[in-house]
């Protein structure tokens, strides 16, 4: 059976497909990037279309990584699909918080969702980068605890997936004046959230 085996090449004529049935567009090169990875990751170039990419976002997440930083993420699976060692040569860091013990005591006594336990903890601990895949109450929690001065992310990427709060979550985080890259509507998810992460990385590594 003949068939293309090089990753190289397949990564490379992806992208070039994803390019030419994207058509016309106002991306930056940076921009486009960051949502050729997302198409490539979900094969769905509708992606081109409810992306949200505020103006100057890029550049301060960059600004973020290259310093090193606590990555947060609010999933297991979208702290598994960033590339671990871009993320260490970086000196970066990615954690889910919620998988800490003392989370699901938190999430009990304050009944709320281990989600939201978990965006309240790395607020306390001064994360600043936010990765958000799969909770909208985390999203919705995030937004919160930023209108009460306890919060000051400086970038965020407002993912969640989902019929119940998705939508609304990421249209309420984009009213804060804070960079931001957001997948508007239902459709989102960690992979995809991972997927932006990684992008910004292979930007400065690449």
């Amino acid at each position: 059976m003949d068939y293309i085996k090089s990753p190289m090449y397949i990564e490379k004529r992806s992208f070039e497909i994803i390019e030419q049935e994207m058509g016309e567009h106002s991306f930056s090169e940076k921009e486009l990037y960051v949502v050729k990875r997302v198409i490539h990751t979900t094969g769905d170039t509708q992606y081109k279309d409810i992306i949200y990419i505020r103006q100057g976002a890029i550049d301060s997440a960059l600004q973020l990584l290259k310093k090193g930083t606590i990555i947060y993420t609010d999933t297991n699976m979208a702290a598994a699909g960033i590339n671990k060692k871009v993320v260490n040569k970086l000196h970066c860091r990615v954690e889910c918080f919620v998988n800490r013990d003392e989370i699901a005591e938190i999430a009990r006594t304050n009944r709320i969702t281990r989600s939201m336990a978990a965006v309240e903890k790395a607020v306390e601990e001064g994360v600043e980068f936010f990765v958000f895949g799969n909770a909208p109450t985390a999203l919705f929690k995030l937004k919160e605890l930023v209108l009460k001065g306890k919060a000051r992310p400086k970038f965020i990427v407002g993912a969640p997936v989902g019929f119940v709060g998705a939508e609304e979550s990421k249209r309420e985080i984009e009213k804060l004046d804070i960079p931001m890259i957001t997948i508007r509507g239902r459709k989102g998810g960690s992979n995809i959230a991972a997927a932006i992460v990684n992008s910004l990385m292979y930007m400065i590594t690449r």
